[in-house]
């Protein structure tokens, strides 16, 4: 049996929903990447960030996570603040962005409708986010942006939900490596208060104290 790669072919069709999507974007846009978005950043990174999946004009359109949203601002000038990236990021793939010692994916590589993807699509997607996680050999530490990311990696570890409850700034240890929990960090959860850069700042001060 082939092992699965940690990164889906860009023309992935595994979810019929999500292709089909993709295709109608296409159609509309064939300047855009329109694809399964890869990972970003260090293959010998010890930190992980998980998001949920591309945006539709973010990285559907620019084929690098986080990168043409707002949400890719917050993260960004996040993980420079706390020396996993450099100053570069402009919201283009081609502005010299630079991770150090990290990585980012998405616990779905491809756009779904309403930014929603089903349970469906997240358990056939999961065993790429599984993959890329064995890949990394330095790997220490994880931080799931949002619940359902959370979720879905606990399922991958084989760990209990209830034993690993999401909460924000919460810490868990599975598998030999700490799991750090975050709000997404969204427009949507930053406009309504939810998620302030201050929140967001203090899980990624808990990640940079916990590797240093």
């Amino acid at each position: 049996m082939t092992a699965t790669p940690p990164e889906a072919p860009a023309d992935c069709r595994l979810c019929p929903r999500l292709a089909t999507y993709r295709d109608e974007v296409r159609a509309k846009h064939p300047d855009w990447f329109n694809g399964a978005v890869p990972s970003f950043g260090d293959e010998a990174a010890s930190l992980l960030v998980v998001g949920l999946a591309p945006g539709v004009t973010g990285a559907h359109k620019t084929g690098r996570p986080f990168t043409g949203d707002y949400a890719g601002d917050l993260l960004y000038a996040t993980l420079h603040k706390f020396g996993f990236a450099n100053a570069a990021f402009d919201a283009r793939p081609d502005d010299g962005l630079e991770l150090y010692n990290t990585m980012i994916t998405n616990a779905v590589r491809c756009v779904p409708p309403q930014n929603k993807p089903v349970g469906a699509e997240i358990n056939t997607c999961r065993p790429f986010m599984m993959a890329r996680i064995a890949a990394l050999p330095e790997l220490k530490a994880i931080v799931c942006l949002g619940g359902i990311s959370h979720a879905s990696l606990v399922r991958g570890f084989g760990a209990r939900q209830a034993a690993h409850k999401f909460a924000h700034q919460a810490q868990h240890d599975i598998d030999g490596y700490r799991i750090f929990d975050s709000y997404h960090c969204s427009r949507y959860n930053t406009n309504t208060g939810r998620l302030t850069p201050e929140m967001f700042e203090a899980v990624f001060a808990d990640v940079a104290s916990f590797l240093n």
